[in-house]
């Protein structure tokens, strides 16, 4: 009997380890898919164009799954290597701390988690597994740790002047990424707006306010309610304007949106998403969300799966950047991937010339596209990671 104890002991750890060892790896295979569908042949005007632009990438989840951003993986649409094959100069890099269970884009409780299951999987430190807020401190104690490992090819952007260096390396040819951190829903407050300076100090410089669920906040456009912003979420977005931490409007509710826009006093960004007007998706903004956004100085970052542009192809994305352009014009046009955020793609960013090659088939001109591929994208980092002044007494 004693003997059958050990075995069963034994059987049970070989098993809890390679559950451990290769159920996250299986799990984001499955969630993070290239459908294989064809591609554009890139051209040689193409092809020069893309070498020259200084990209910008304003939305991925990459820091959700367990790898080593620095090595070129098989699976998902990103790591350093990519984003150097690419020639992606700055990635905001998002930190998604919950999602719920049946996750769709019409309407969502708040009551369920299923990031909490993948942390365990994952073997994250035990103080996440309860903690949105610990979630969020972990993504960015692991850039960190990747920007130390490999800082002449991977560098952490908090300032301007940060922005500007990245620049200047990379003018002398050396393939340095920027990376800034985003939050992706400020339900990792916890409901206290200090914890607003906890993740500023850690490094974020970037959030939206709300995912795919109503919080203590806002609304979201796939939340139950789908209010506005609350007392707390007012309060949230002066304190964000104030430090220098860019706003984000991708998932708010309708409602959200518009009491964000009426209180602005800085560019705010849709870092992922797409048009109605070319994909009737709910998330998507409108002709009238389109020009608010503008009215800041703000930008819209398309995204590259279907649900954003309603198809997975390069065309389809530059018709999406087309339809902004033509709206308000080329000054609010951005990259918004949403990759290895569960999304089913055509490309990964080492392929981002597929892009470039699409904005030239729809008539973009080389001004347009490096303005576009991430010249607007600087701007706007550049104004929004300054500090407010104080108000003169």
């Amino acid at each position: 009997m004693r003997r059958w104890s050990i075995g069963l002991l034994v059987l049970l750890t070989v098993a809890a380890g390679a559950f451990f060892l290769f159920a996250p790896g299986i799990i984001e295979r499955d969630t993070n898919k290239i459908d294989g569908k064809p591609l554009l042949t890139v051209g040689a005007r193409a092809e020069a164009l893309h070498k020259t632009l200084t990209i910008v990438d304003l939305h991925s989840d990459s820091l959700l799954w367990s790898r080593d951003f620095l090595k070129r993986a098989n699976r998902g649409h990103m790591d350093l290597p990519r984003l150097q094959e690419g020639n992606v100069a700055f990635q905001v890099l998002a930190s998604t701390t919950k999602a719920p269970k049946g996750q769709n884009y019409d309407a969502n409780s708040a009551d369920s988690d299923i990031v909490t299951a993948l942390v365990i999987a994952q073997l994250q430190p035990v103080r996440t597994w309860n903690s949105l807020l610990e979630r969020s401190l972990y993504h960015a104690e692991k850039l960190d740790r990747f920007a130390r490992g490999n800082g002449r090819q991977l560098r952490t952007v908090l300032k301007p002047d940060q922005i500007d260096a990245v620049m200047r390396v990379r003018s002398r040819g050396q393939n340095l990424v920027g990376a800034m951190l985003s939050i992706e829903g400020l339900h990792v407050l916890e409901g206290k707006v200090a914890n607003l300076d906890r993740l500023y100090d850690a490094g974020f410089r970037m959030a939206g306010l709300t995912h795919f669920f109503d919080n203590d906040l806002a609304g979201s456009m796939h939340g139950l309610k789908k209010g506005g912003l609350t007392p707390l979420g007012r309060q949230v977005v002066d304190r964000m304007e104030a430090k220098g931490m860019i706003v984000d409007i991708a998932h708010c509710s309708q409602a959200c949106v518009a009491d964000i826009l009426k209180i602005a006093r800085r560019p705010v960004i849709s870092s992922h998403g797409g048009v109605q007007a070319m994909c009737k998706v709910n998330r998507n903004l409108s002709d009238e969300q389109i020009r608010g956004v503008a009215a800041t100085g703000g930008l819209i970052g398309i995204g590259y799966w279907d649900a954003a542009v309603c198809d997975t192809s390069p065309a389809a994305i530059a018709a999406a950047m087309k339809h902004v352009r033509d709206l308000v014009g080329i000054d609010h046009v951005a990259l918004g991937s949403d990759y290895d955020g569960a999304t089913t793609v055509r490309f990964d960013t080492a392929k981002l010339a597929q892009v470039t090659q699409a904005l030239i088939d729809a008539g973009f001109t080389d001004d347009e596209i490096r303005a576009a591929m991430g010249g607007n994208a600087i701007r706007v980092l550049r104004a929004g990671l300054v500090p407010l002044a104080p108000p003169a007494s």
